[in-house]
């Protein structure tokens, strides 16, 4: 609700304030919608164990918005290219785009992520198999992936459904054999918590611990994701500085400030009235919602699907500018934010 928020404020801004049509508006307000965590990593959740409600609740936005504004986008793209916005289009783009495309992609990678976990933990614990399998990662992304995007849903979100659906096979195996030798402290761990995929050779020739097996499959996974992810994230952030150099824009830097201080943290404020949310960790999620690669990818689709001329050039630009902005105000803020956040948590509970 809050993304839905966002693209709804941002879009209006670029069209009053800019002068965008308005389906480059809405273009413009779907590729900036999308928040990244990668981008800081101390944002982000750092395992299984961790259940910081902040860390929880940007990483799980941030892999959920990427693929669920992709519909918006899709249709600022039938708008721009001239098409007609009557209830048949628009019930077809609902059915297909919305409807089928977030469900789809979402069950399509639980379903992927899932059978792959459990059929490469079977392996594993069948052959004593303690090699490690850097690429279960990236075969369970490329197959998620392409499954969705030949099936016409979400490749973003059914790349996020697959590592749930892996983390699921996990839950799953500790579940049906459940180790004896275990203490309760040990018993509510993530299976790769339990194992040590640096000094593999303990874990060779047990061949009758499925847990352990899983531990392996998902440490692997996790793994490989990470160093991939951080390379990639490095060589876009190298490519966009080099590009900005020639496609910076003051519009964009303006907007990226109503964005950064009014947009953002209102649509948080606003969807999370209510929830029992504390007041400072709202204020934390509508401040570090940080954007990065998710906007990027959006910017490369639009333009690879017929969104071109002068407008839409500066459109580009703006966007470029803005996420740059993000990376460095957000980037600065987070640690001095996140230490006081963690003192003063510190205080209350030593108060308690």
């Amino acid at each position: 609700p809050a993304m839905l928020l966002t693209v709804g404020g941002m879009t209006l801004l670029a069209h009053w304030l800019v002068g965008f049509d308005w389906p480059l508006a809405l273009a413009f307000g779907a590729i900036v919608a999308p928040t990244d965590p990668v981008l800081a990593s101390l944002i982000s959740v750092n395992d299984a164990r961790d259940d910081d409600a902040l860390r929880v609740a940007l990483s799980s936005e941030a892999g959920m918005n990427d693929g669920s504004a992709l519909p918006l986008l899709v249709l600022a793209l039938l708008l721009f290219n001239g098409e007609s916005l009557t209830w048949s289009s628009f019930g077809h783009w609902t059915a297909v785009e919305v409807i089928w495309g977030i469900g789809g992609g979402l069950g399509l990678g639980f379903l992927f992520g899932r059978l792959v976990g459990l059929l490469a933990t079977r392996l594993r614990n069948a052959h004593g198999d303690v090699a490690p399998n850097d690429f279960l990662a990236l075969a369970l992304i490329a197959l998620s992936y392409a499954a969705a995007e030949a099936l016409g849903a979400s490749g973003f979100l059914a790349t996020f459904a697959a590592g749930v659906g892996l983390r699921r096979a996990e839950l799953r195996v500790f579940k049906s054999f459940p180790p004896e030798e275990l203490s309760e402290e040990e018993r509510v761990l993530p299976a790769e918590a339990l194992v040590n995929p640096n000094n593999r050779l303990e874990h060779a020739g047990e061949s009758g611990n499925m847990v352990k097996s899983v531990g392996l499959v998902v440490s692997d996974a996790l793994s490989f994701g990470d160093t991939i992810e951080r390379l990639l994230a490095a060589a876009m952030m190298v490519v966009l500085g080099v590009t900005l150099a020639h496609h910076w824009n003051l519009d964009g830097i303006l907007l990226g400030l109503a964005l950064f201080i009014v947009v953002r943290p209102l649509a948080v404020w606003l969807t999370t009235l209510r929830c029992g949310i504390p007041p400072v960790r709202r204020l934390l999620i509508g401040w570090l919602g940080i954007r990065g690669i998710g906007s990027i990818n959006y910017i490369a689709f639009a333009w690879v699907h017929g969104m071109a001329g002068q407008q839409a050039e500066t459109m580009v630009d703006m966007a470029l500018t803005l996420v740059v902005c993000s990376i460095v105000i957000h980037g600065v803020t987070v640690t001095p934010l996140l230490n006081w956040r963690s003192a003063r948590l510190s205080a209350r509970q030593n108060e308690e």
